[in-house]
């Protein structure tokens, strides 16, 4: 039996949201690189123009935080509607087997239908078996043909240096 409540994360849970950020970084083995402030995450997703959206999932017994789900909108050129990505799904170590991933999931997967979202995407580390074994029984596609690309620090800094300078802004 699939226990607990979800809801949308309110201001009064940055600090909660930001821990299991932590926990997850270092779960994954990157602690170092989870740098993101409370400031930050307040504004993310409290500030005038949110970039990310989060819910929090929490214990029936005794309404502790146990989890969050971390998303963002994304829009597809070749469905030319809007889909979810989801940048963080975690749920503490103590409290996993009790359905509140699946809890998390269940009520993204809802919002993206709510909202016409027709694809709902997220990534997972190719080491984490047991994660990988539970998105499968929940019927998720594995898209293996595909490789995440990433540009940062310098790389990302000489490539700007190049841009040509057309006074083109896309935000």
């Amino acid at each position: 039996m699939i226990s607990g409540m979800i809801r949308a994360a309110t201001v009064h849970d940055i600090a909660e949201i930001r821990a299991m950020i932590r926990e997850l970084a270092d779960y994954e083995r990157a602690v170092e690189q989870a740098r993101a402030t409370e400031e930050q995450l307040r504004e993310a997703l409290f500030g005038e123009h949110p970039a990310a959206y989060a819910l929090i999932a929490e214990d029936d017994d005794n309404g502790r935080t146990v989890g969050f789900a971390l998303w963002f909108p994304r829009f597809s050129t070749w469905t030319g509607t809007r889909g979810m990505h989801l940048e963080d799904l975690y749920v503490r170590p103590d409290a996993r087997g009790a359905g509140h991933g699946k809890n998390l999931l269940a009520s993204l997967a809802a919002l993206c239908l709510k909202n016409g979202y027709e694809r709902f995407e997220w990534w997972v580390l190719a080491w984490n078996e047991p994660t990988i074994a539970f998105y499968k029984s929940l019927g998720v596609e594995l898209l293996d043909e595909w490789k995440v690309c990433r540009l940062s620090g310098d790389p990302l800094g000489e490539l700007a240096a190049q841009a040509p300078d057309s006074g083109a802004s896309a935000a």
